[in-house]
């Protein structure tokens, strides 16, 4: 006997292909729900109820187990042969040629300041920005 109602799919597709090849893609990766304390009374087991009606959505940042190749940036350098200005087109070593790889977009100081104004909430780099240009 079919019941109908919403059926959870088991393995959900991250999108959808065109026609036959259509896959459904709800019912992706979610978080699990979780009590917030310290919140005003009631609004801790209001916001953990709203977390179990409704799917909190995974996030889509890589999982720490991902990311523990990575290397920090205060580890020691992993090419002792080659000056620390290889790379770029000032100093010892190979220039910006050795980056060929890599998209050739020239930036300036002045576009660089400019979008950090964009998002400082103070307006302190806005005035750095008026004086250095």
């Amino acid at each position: 006997m079919v019941r109908g109602g919403y059926k959870e799919p088991s393995n959900p597709a991250p999108v959808s292909g065109p026609g036959a090849l259509s896959q459904r893609t709800d019912g992706g990766p979610s978080q699990p729900a979780r009590y917030i304390s310290g919140l005003p009374q009631g609004e801790g087991q209001e916001t953990y109820n709203n977390q179990t009606r409704a799917k909190v959505a995974g996030t889509p940042y890589p999982s720490m187990e991902k990311m523990a190749n990575i290397t920090p940036l205060n580890a020691p350098t992993q090419f002792e042969d080659e000056p620390g200005t290889t790379g770029i087109d000032v100093g010892d070593g190979g220039g910006s040629e050795l980056m060929m790889d890599r998209p050739s977009i020239k930036s300036n100081p002045r576009d660089a300041v400019a979008k950090v104004a964009m998002f400082d909430e103070t307006g302190e780099t806005e005035l750095i920005y008026q004086q250095m240009f």
